[in-house]
């Protein structure tokens, strides 16, 4: 052990077991986020950043695998290649994060012009969309809300035809519930719950990917510290 410090060897050895542990959590927290956004009718094409954090947590788990070999058997290769790719990781993190901002109007363009082709599906009258009109119809009765963007104008002719659609189980004036024409509907309307539930899952990655950088950056000068070492044996 002799030009290696043991403090920093097991200091890495923990480092990379707990590193392995938040992969883990990322895959998980991801997932969940993903395949709620998905029951929801969130165009995959705004969980883009979801996806990414998916792949990101199932490199850092074995990442996080490579760096406890590395440090328990001194392997200097093995330190190396944690090293450079904990750093491409970062890196991508960054103009992941620069991109987001980047685009960002694009981004919202494109969930407008999902929710207007969603409209459009919910208005037809052809039987076209008639599976899609049942399940947005479950969506609304689970969460309590009425149309995309507009509440009961989105259905168009279907409001008049159908009595059950956006039908609130209260029937009096509430928080929940309004009346129009002479029915009682949900107050809120389903867009305006979904953008809130991609505001909650933003901030829990931005969150997440704050975290993950800080801990890269420690595990970057913990590995070139104790590859230092290893070479100076």
């Amino acid at each position: 052990m002799a030009g290696v410090s043991r403090c920093m060897k097991y200091s890495m050895f923990i480092f990379n077991f707990l590193f392995w542990v938040c992969g883990c959590i990322i895959l998980g927290i991801s997932i969940w986020i993903r395949v709620s956004g998905a029951q929801q009718g969130v165009d995959s094409s705004i969980l883009a950043g979801v996806n990414l954090l998916i792949a990101v947590g199932a490199i850092i788990m074995i990442l996080g695998f490579l760096g406890c070999c590395g440090a328990v058997k001194e392997s200097r290769c093995m330190l190396m290649l944690f090293f450079i790719a904990l750093l491409l990781i970062l890196i991508l993190q960054v103009t992941g994060g620069v991109l987001g901002a980047v685009y960002k109007p694009q981004v919202e363009k494109i969930f407008n012009y999902t929710l207007n082709e969603s409209v459009h599906a919910l208005q037809s009258t052809t039987g076209e969309y008639k599976e899609y009109q049942e399940e947005f119809q479950k969506l609304e009765k689970k969460y309590q809300c009425c149309g995309l963007q507009n509440g009961p104008e989105d259905w168009g002719e279907n409001f008049d035809k159908q009595k059950d659609i956006c039908q609130c189980e209260l029937e009096k004036p509430s928080e929940v519930c309004m009346n129009y024409k002479n029915r009682y509907i949900y107050r809120k309307s389903c867009g305006e719950l979904i953008m809130q539930q991609i505001k909650n899952h933003l901030v829990i990655i931005m969150g997440i990917a704050f975290g993950l950088a800080v801990v890269e950056i420690l595990g970057l000068v913990f590995s070139m510290t104790l590859y230092c070492q290893i070479g100076r044996k």
